[in-house]
């Protein structure tokens, strides 16, 4: 019996981009790119907190992202999340806590993705690539909680896209050192002996067990973003003049 033979394919799973008429999946897709655009057109102060599904409420990273969240929404940033349980869910429930609008960006998954019922504004994915745009266009900062392959996909890409200047610098927190520091230390070992990452590469990642240092973080990230406005603003002004 061959290896394939041996995967499992529910029926809610198998991908259906092989069939059908290819010109009408751009339609789709376009509406999809228009109706985040739309939807989250007000969003400036955005944090994007990652994490797994499988996290329980009675998980203690399940209260800690709660209390980040909290920390994060009473001092006016919009959290956003994937809209799903465990880790997502608990970030939008911290803003809702604080009686703050958070963002739930959900995604059609076979398993494991059952929209959360304290996300303040909804969206509905069927493509993860347009999903990934939302979060990196509406974010002034990551938050990395414990997570499975999902949460290292979001990670790895928002590390990527700053190391190759695709977007501005940006916070990229690790909450949880114990859970991070294996990752971190191959990355400072194996990556750095190798040559295929920079120590400066590195250095874009801070990792934390504090929420209120997650707090601080944003809050110097965001009077840093605040003053480059500002000075974008009196640019643009001089030039018109």
């Amino acid at each position: 019996m061959s290896y394939c033979a041996n995967i499992h394919h529910d029926s809610a799973s198998i991908i259906d981009d092989l069939k059908g008429d290819q010109s009408w999946r751009i339609f789709r897709i376009i509406s999809e790119f228009t109706e985040g655009f739309d939807r989250l057109s007000g969003i400036q102060e955005g944090i994007s907190i990652f994490g797994s599904a499988r996290l329980e409420p009675n998980h203690p990273y399940y209260i800690k992202t709660v209390e980040v969240a909290s920390l994060l929404a009473e001092n006016g940033f919009t959290v956003i999340t994937g809209g799903g349980p465990g880790i997502m869910e608990a970030a939008n429930k911290g803003a809702s806590v604080k009686k703050q609008c958070s963002v739930g960006l959900n995604i059609e998954l076979p398993q494991e993705q059952t929209p959360n019922p304290y996300q303040g504004i909804s969206l509905d994915f069927r493509y993860f690539f347009v999903r990934k745009v939302m979060f990196v266009r509406y974010s002034i900062g990551y938050v990395g909680m414990p997570g499975g392959f999902g949460t290292l996909d979001e990670f790895f890409e928002a590390l990527t896209l700053m190391q190759t200047h695709k977007i501005y610098p940006m916070p990229l927190i690790l909450f949880g050192s114990q859970f991070w520091n294996g990752l971190l230390e191959w990355m400072k070992t194996t990556l750095i002996e190798y040559e295929v990452v920079s120590e400066e590469d590195l250095a874009l990642i801070k990792v934390t067990d504090d929420p209120q240092e997650v707090l601080d973080i944003m809050l110097e990230h965001r009077q840093w973003k605040q003053k480059q406005r500002q000075e974008g603003g009196e640019k643009s002004q001089e030039l018109v003049i």
